[in-house]
């Protein structure tokens, strides 16, 4: 049986896909963490604020949920989606904070015509490693910090949003763990049938095989007893000629 066939109607339960530590949007995520808490350190004020806890937990749960909605997404699709949207929700959270520090403190929010907004966007695009940023974060004024956060934000955002349209995709074609499940299980059952259905014609394959060679076994053996008669009645023929001729 060609074992390659065997094989044809195996369906992964378990849902293959990217470590959580090699997507780009984890470690992007991960560097606005740490810049955000570097930020509230340096710029908001320790006590009697808010916005503190709220921005260093918006962007811990961004990063958190990409982390869980990786791991389950190994056997709910769903979840996953559910995770996904909580870490872009948290995300954009973040945003709103950095544009509401800009604003309130009557900084200016770099757009496409600022001479450094170009570079930055190049810079922030290419790096996605806390150790290309920290050594900056002490020395960056708010409102170069709070630009190059934002502008993390809305990366983080659009990869987010490309991911779950990927993801959502994905859903529609394969289903989630309930439809991986079943076609495992059809898979199995028919790849089971298979084998009974080659390992039935096989067997009728070596009775016909068998039956032909106890024929032939059986006239073999019916024209050796033949041969056998034939002589043994020669040889008594034979006898009984020399014992005529003994009498005379």
């Amino acid at each position: 049986m060609d074992k390659q066939g065997s094989g044809a109607g195996k369906r992964r339960v378990l849902r293959a896909g990217a470590r959580w530590q090699d997507l780009r949007l984890y470690q992007k995520s991960d560097v606005l963490y740490q810049l955000t808490y570097i930020f509230c350190e340096r710029f908001l004020p320790k006590y009697g604020d808010r916005t503190v806890d709220q921005m260093v937990q918006a962007a811990r749960s961004c990063k958190q949920n990409i982390v869980e909605g990786s791991e389950d997404g190994k056997t709910s699709t769903e979840m996953e989606l559910k995770l996904l949207n909580v870490a872009r929700a948290s995300n954009n959270e973040l945003r709103e904070d950095y544009k509401d520090f800009i604003n309130t403190h009557n900084l200016l929010l770099w757009t496409p015509d600022h001479p450094r907004y170009q570079k930055m966007q190049d810079f922030t695009r290419q790096h996605n490693s806390p150790d290309d940023y920290l050594p900056l974060a002490s020395k960056w004024s708010c409102e170069e910090f709070a630009n190059t956060a934002l502008t993390l934000c809305y990366q983080v955002d659009a990869m987010l949003n490309r991911y779950l349209n990927n993801l959502e995709k994905r859903f529609v074609t394969e289903g989630g763990i309930k439809e991986r499940m079943y076609a495992a299980r059809t898979g199995y059952r028919k790849e089971q049938d298979d084998k009974m259905t080659s390992l039935i014609k096989e067997n009728c394959e070596l009775k016909q095989q068998l039956a032909t060679l106890q024929a032939a076994y059986d006239d073999l053996k019916q024209r050796a007893l033949n041969a056998y008669n034939e002589q043994k009645a020669r040889i008594v023929e034979l006898e009984n000629k020399l014992n005529l001729n003994d009498n005379r």
